[in-house]
């Protein structure tokens, strides 16, 4: 198989121009191509003209190393590499015990799903509830003001991914291909095909729900168990000689069983799969003496602009083309004092939702389903936060998310409503009255304000620099009545799990910290890949 990179091709162009192209770039007729496949398709307007940019995987028979040789200087010309998954290996038919997976969102799902299908069998204990059931409790808070602490955006089969524009596309280094295999997973759960190829794949909310449900019924069917409302409260830690220690299994609480006591499973190989909202979680290892660090984060608010607006600057004439569908955006400005200000998990059509998952604190992140449809473009706009902010060790980070929360739950009139300010009365440093042309989505509600209390000043200050210069490269940015809400503050973990080249924790054998609460993912796919990374550390581990 050959691999054509940087085929590109008008906007609205048929299958039969593709193969036309493709013969003709190589020079060859086109009844020498036995078959093609579409490996990428991105966009191109670098040059005023909106191109589709393909990379092409195509069977050319015994003409490929003619080929080869004859484009053996062009590096748009290569062989297919090998992108299919190969296990590290097969469990025993005996066990000396099962691997025990903390968490059951894409870093968990995807370390029990890899652990499942190489026969280990393993056991998940994710606090929350399925993933039905949690949607009901998720949209109490939405729809009723009513928070559950633990089953809502962050707690429950699927993770706070859930509840996301379902993005699936990284820029991890991914040399294995793995990203390859959780896109094929995706599919196989019943994704669209076209996640596999187009540049920036996502699912959306309600796609993902089904698909986290045939996951986890593949894992079940291949002998592996998912235990719903169980928070791990504790481990079962022995020391060793070397002045480390040794996990020995978890003990958990049955959540919603009142009165009845803590119940131990014995394993010596754990994945610590949480999310980065599992406060009392770090807390937990923390006080075990599990060796963590603080990590830097980012902060700030959600901006809300109409999408017609975003699709006007971003695909000019062509906005509104079903091939492009909701433009989507990237930006980050280099504040005078120091702060990068940046775009975060931006959601083309969609909406801003209630993420907290703490009694007494409002918390904003964005979601967005498959069409992107919603009439509103929403993203973080965020500032990045050091160590050095919140001094105090690994656990401060926690605290200073916790201060800013609880500010912005008081703003927003201490019922889970957020606080929201105009962009324009932001800019001028006065409260917002009511709403302008720009409808916030956020639910339950918002209460205008002024904003400038939630977040530090030089955070409030490089944001106020930031807006206009991001006007400047996207026309009607910084428009008055763009909306911010307040406040989104779980970009990442605030801290970091440490782990070895084994996957290991540094000071705890058979403890495998993974995934974004850990510090090692941001977003779906990332978090998909470490848990294969973790998955497959622990069974060469398991097979020594």
């Amino acid at each position: 198989m050959l691999r054509i990179t940087e085929l590109k091709l008008p906007l609205d162009h048929s299958e039969a121009e593709l193969k036309t192209a493709i013969a003709a770039y190589l020079s060859i007729a086109e009844t020498d191509i036995n078959g093609f496949s579409v490996f990428k398709r991105s966009f191109d307007a670098r040059k005023g003209h909106m191109l589709l940019a393909y990379i092409i995987d195509l069977d050319v028979g015994a003409l490929e190393a003619k080929l080869l040789a004859q484009f053996k200087n062009n590096v748009h010309v290569l062989p297919t590499p090998d992108t299919r998954y190969h296990f590290v290996g097969q469990a025993p038919a005996a066990l000396p015990h099962r691997p025990i997976v903390v968490g059951f969102g894409p870093c968990g799902i995807f370390a029990a799903l890899i652990l499942a299908q190489m026969g280990f069998k393993p056991i998940v204990l994710e606090r929350g509830k399925k993933v039905r059931e949690r949607t009901k409790d998720t949209w109490d808070l939405w729809r009723k003001n009513t928070l559950h602490p633990e089953s809502n955006v962050q707690f429950g089969e699927g993770g706070a991914g859930t509840f996301s524009d379902g993005k699936l596309y990284s820029q991890i280094k991914d040399p294995r291909h793995l990203g390859r295999k959780v896109l094929n997973e995706f599919v196989k759960a019943g994704a669209p095909d076209e996640i596999l190829f187009i540049a920036k794949p996502h699912i959306g909310t309600f796609k993902l729900v089904s698909m986290v449900e045939k996951m986890r019924a593949e894992i079940e069917s291949l002998g592996g168990e998912i235990r719903f409302q169980q928070r791990v409260d504790d481990l079962i830690l022995e020391d060793t000689a070397d002045g480390n220690k040794q996990i020995r299994g978890v003990r958990i609480t049955e959540i919603g069983v009142e009165g009845q006591p803590s119940s131990e499973i014995l394993s010596e190989h754990v994945v610590i799969a949480l999310g980065h909202s599992a406060r009392d979680s770090f807390e937990m290892m923390h006080h075990r003496g599990v060796f963590m660090e603080a990590k830097p984060f980012s902060v700030g608010f959600r901006i809300e602009h109409p999408q017609s607006l975003i699709d006007a600057a971003r695909w000019g004439q062509y906005a509104g083309h079903p091939i492009l569908g909701a433009a989507d955006y990237k930006l980050v400005h280099h504040a005078a004092n120091g702060r990068a200000v940046y775009s975060f998990c931006m959601c083309p059509g969609g909406t801003v939702v209630a993420a907290t998952s703490e009694v007494g604190r409002v918390v904003t992140n964005g979601m967005s389903q498959y069409s992107r449809n919603e009439r509103n473009a929403n993203s973080g706009m965020v500032v990045s936060i050091n160590p050095s902010d919140y001094p105090g060790g690994a656990m401060a980070g926690i605290e200073f998310q916790r201060q800013l929360e609880s500010q912005a739950f008081i703003l927003g009139g201490e019922n889970y409503n957020a606080p929201a300010q105009l962009v324009g009365d932001f800019l001028a440093g006065r409260a917002s009255r009511g709403v302008g042309a720009v409808e916030p989505s956020y639910k339950p509600g918002v209460n205008w304000t002024d904003l400038a209390s939630t977040l530090p000043d030089y955070a409030i200050t490089a944001m106020r620099e930031a807006l206009p210069a991001f006007g400047k490269k996207i026309r009607g940015y910084d428009m008055h009545d763009a909306v911010l809400t307040g406040v989104e503050t779980r970009t990442s973990s605030p801290l970091r799990i440490t782990r070895g080249d084994n996957c290991q924790s540094l000071n705890v054998r058979g403890l495998y910290p993974a995934g974004e609460g850990a510090g090692y993912a941001g977003g779906i796919l990332s978090a998909g890949v470490d848990g294969i990374k973790v998955a497959e550390a622990l069974a060469l581990d398991l097979l020594k």
